[in-house]
């Protein structure tokens, strides 16, 4: 069961450092149309776009990202205060 945690807490962390990588790529004119931005679009996009339906942009900021990873982050937590009950 332990392994199955761990597994699950690797993956959030490895998307949570794909996410930050996509919204970076913001920043670079372009970057998003290379073959690593179209293929983070694909693995971040379907992720962002429920949070972008109800996070509106403040000005030219949008802040759904960072709400997004905040949500990974917390269920990181709960994945080990759930690993902690069940040990």
């Amino acid at each position: 069961m332990s392994q199955i945690f761990s597994l699950l807490y690797s993956l959030i962390e490895i998307y949570s450092f794909a996410l930050i990588a996509y919204i970076l790529l913001s920043w670079f004119p372009g970057a998003r149309e290379s073959s690593i931005g179209s293929l983070l679009a694909r693995i971040c996009e379907p992720y962002l776009d429920p949070f972008r339906k109800i996070i509106p942009p403040l000005g030219m900021i949008d802040m759904s990202p960072i709400v997004a990873i905040l949500v990974l982050q917390f269920a990181t937590s709960g994945l080990g205060v759930l690993h902690q009950m069940l040990v």
